[in-house]
Formats: C-alpha cells, structure tokens, sequence
C-alpha cells in the first residue's frame, strides 16, 4: 500500500526506527480504506447477533465459535434483502451474506471504525446458539430438572425477599415501586450481580448460594430488562439453571420481555413477564386491599356488637382503642427494631456524629456568646471613660471658659463703668436717685457720686 507524501516539511521521526514516514494520520487512514476495498469479495456464515437499525445505515456482527465481525449494510439495501427473503432473520439466526471489507476514517470529532459492508443476505436456519440452547432444554427436561421449582410453595405474604439484578439497572426501581404499591412492608435482601457478560452466571450463581445460606429468605427473584438473545445468553447458561432448579428456596425468574424466553424461565417457579410481575408472584396479596377490607371487617363487627350488646358498647370501644393502639405501638417498635438491626453500627456512628455536631454547635455558641458580652463590656467602659473625659474636660476648660464670659458680661453692667465714661450720679440725702430736672430743683441739697469719689451739691437755680 502506498502512502502519499505529507505537503511542506514533515516533522522529524523517530531516530532508532528505520520504518518511513511519519506520514498524516489522515491519508494513512484512506490509504488503509482504499486497500482494504480492494480485497477479494467473499461469502461469510455465521450467527446474526445484536441487530440494531440506524437512519441511514443496519449494523449487526457475525459470530461463531472461532469470532466474530462487525457488519454493516445501506437501509434501502437492507429492506431490498429482506424483501427477497421467504424467512425474515431475526436474532440468533444463521445466514449467509456477500460483501466486502470498508472501512470509515473517522475525523477529528469521531471515531474510526472497520465493518464488512453487506450487499445481500440470505436466512441459512436457525443458528448453533438456539440449537445449543434447545438441546440443553431437552437434556434438562429429560433429567426432570424443569419441574423442581414447580414444586416449591411461594409464600403468599413473605416476611424477606432476595432481588439478584443489576446495581443500576431500572429492574430494582420497577420492583421497589410495585412493592410500594401493594403496601408491603417487610424486608428486602439486594444481591447485586452483573446481567450482561461472561461473568453475569457465575456472579448470579455465587448470589444464589449466598442466600441459600441465610436462613430467613422465603422467596428469589432474579430481574434484567429486555435485550438480545446474545444479551440474555448468561440466563440459558447450563451451571446457572441447575443451580436454580436444585435450590431450596422458590425462584422468580423475569428476564426480558414478553417476548423473551431464556432457560432460566424454564427451570424457575414462576416465570414473570416484567419486573413488576415478578413482584406481584412474589407478594401476592395487596396489603393495602387487605388492611382495607379488614378494617372494613372490623367496623361491621363493631357495629354488630354494638347493636347485639346495647350497654357495653363503652367497653367494646375502649377494647378497641386499647387493641389499636397496642398494635400500633407493637409494629412501631417492630419496624425500629428492624431498621436498627440491619446496619446498627451505621445508626450508631450517624448518632455520634449527631452528638458531636451538637457539641460543635454549643462550644461555637458559648464562644460567640461571651465574645459578644465582652465586647459589651468593652462598649460600656469605653462609653463610661468617654462620658468621664467629657465631665472632667467641661470642668478643666468648659466652665472657666464660661465664669470668664460671664464676669464680663457683668462688668459691662457695673455703673462704675459708667462713671467712669464722665458721667456722674445725682442722688437726694436718703440716696434715692434724681432721674430728671425738676426733681432737682424741688430738692435744695443733693449728692453727685462720680467715679473717684462723692460731693454735696446745692441747688441755686430754682
């Protein structure tokens, strides 16, 4: 295969290798297409597994005993095919198909990939795997392994059930919400395995012996949604359903859907459609019915006594209410002792966690408190000592201040100050003050006070 020249200056390679190149990634890749596209057209044989149709494009793989190969085909392409074929292929199948190798490069936001391109098809029957999984019917059936389970009783209200199923898969969701449903409440045991692999059987059948071990689980039940015949290949698997068939404790099988038949079906007590069949097989009374009608039962009863013993209805109803209310407080405390039982030390440390929470929150408050009364205090003192530097500066220099003004407002109101301007005060013998002329000439003897001293005055002008 020859590979163009990348354009411009290629980068340096590896020194030590003596291989050409390094050539883009991209042309490589074409160059590969194109080669690959040149191979010899052939036929395969195989089983037809995991079909799945996209928009525009069939992909399904080839498989036997010694591989497999992913194939792919055109949508008109893969109608054309079917329409020429007296018997549709479906999973598991063996066909013939004609076609070549191709191969798509990808780019840089999606990924390569090889397929055999498919140009025509035909059903050659049915393929080794339905065969293998047939004849292993046949060998359990003629062993009476098939009929083990059938006879197992499933408890009609059990007080434990197992779930074997995926940890992610929506089978626990649609078996915990029909559960809630029917207003059951006793306990489940989760046996978490994979359902989709080589491993998946040997997983379940280590759960299985598990819980054979237990003691207390009245009732299995082993759960996956739909899927491929390959998909469901672990639940045909021949270890696995002896297992189930050879198992003390009654088995529910619901694996797939409707139309989905595997071995364990077969083998199981009771073969559920869906999850939520399974569920209701395994609790088969709906307790909310049931309270209901035995709360029903009891109002009639309380009726007719009441109507049959006329004066000791009192009695029969406090009776009642004592029954009910010990009943209540019996399951209340059966339901507690049962939540702390299954994890105790996880109950225990979420109390000490509680405990320490508290404590952590208690010494923060007491430390916030006091912070906050010593800042107070602080407040207060400083507050104080502010009010006492205030009282202490108004006597220092405030009041002075004010003494200083007001003796001289009260200088400027002295009458000798006004004496000493030149002016004088008159005044009569008794020191009464002659505030105009006429008083002065009515008196004949007068006083005039001036600022360095006093003198006698006579009146001549009358």
């Amino acid at each position: 295969m020859s590979v163009p020249s990348t354009s411009g200056t290629p980068p340096a390679g590896i020194p030590e290798s003596r291989l050409p190149g390094p050539f883009e990634v991209g042309r490589y890749a074409a160059g590969l297409r194109e080669r690959l596209r040149e191979f010899q057209r052939v036929q395969l044989i195989g089983e037809l597994v995991n079909l799945r149709a996209a928009r525009t494009r069939v992909y399904f793989e080839l498989r036997d005993s010694d591989g497999a190969i992913p194939c792919s085909a055109w949508r008109d392409d893969w109608e054309r095919m079917l329409a020429r074929c007296a018997t549709q292929p479906a999973e598991g199948m063996q066909v013939v198909v004609a076609g070549g190798c191709d191969y798509y490069t990808g780019s840089a936001a999606s990924s390569p990939s090889f397929s055999f391109h498919v140009a025509d098809l035909r059903v050659a029957g049915e393929g080794d795997l339905l065969a293998r999984i047939e004849r292993l019917r046949k060998q359990l059936g003629s062993e009476g392994l098939l009929d083990l389970q059938r006879q197992l009783a499933l408890p009609s209200l059990p007080r434990t059930v197992a779930v074997i199923t995926g940890e992610t898969g929506k089978a626990r969701d649609d078996i915990l919400a029909a559960l809630l449903r029917r207003g059951w409440a006793g306990r489940i045991v989760w046996a978490f395995a994979p359902v989709q692999d080589r491993h998946a059987a040997g997983a379940i059948v280590r759960a299985l012996t598990d819980l054979a071990s237990l003691g207390d689980v009245e009732a299995i039940v082993i759960a996956r949604g739909g899927g491929s015949i390959a998909d469901l290949l672990a639940f045909s698997d021949e270890t696995l359903c002896r297992t189930v068939a050879l198992h003390p404790i009654p088995v529910v099988a619901s694996v797939g859907h409707h139309t989905d038949r595997t071995l364990l079906d077969d083998v199981a007590a009771v073969s559920a459609s869906t999850p939520t069949h399974a569920a209701e097989a395994v609790v088969a009374v709906d307790c909310n019915a049931a309270r209901a009608a035995n709360l029903a039962a009891a109002e009639r009863l309380r009726v007719h006594a009441e109507r049959a013993l006329g004066g000791r209805v009192v009695q029969l109803d406090a009776a009642r209410r004592l029954r009910d209310h010990g009943r209540r407080a019996v399951l209340t405390r059966a339901r507690m002792l049962s939540t702390l039982t299954r994890a105790p030390e996880a109950h225990i440390q979420r109390q000490r966690v509680r405990l320490h929470q508290q404590l952590r929150e208690i010494r923060a408050g007491s430390r916030r408190r006091l912070g906050d009364e010593r800042a107070l205090v602080a407040r207060r003192a400083l507050v104080i000592a502010r009010k006492g530097d205030s009282t202490l500066l108004d006597v220092r220099e405030r009041r002075p201040r004010e003494l200083e003004q007001m003796l001289r407002v009260l200088d400027g109101h002295d009458p000798q100050r006004t004496l000493e301007r030149g002016y004088a005060l008159v005044s009569d013998r008794e020191g009464r003050p002659v505030a105009s002329a006429s008083d002065a000439r009515r008196d004949e003897r007068l006083r005039v006070r001036f600022a360095d001293g006093e003198i006698d005055a006579t009146v001549e002008e009358r």
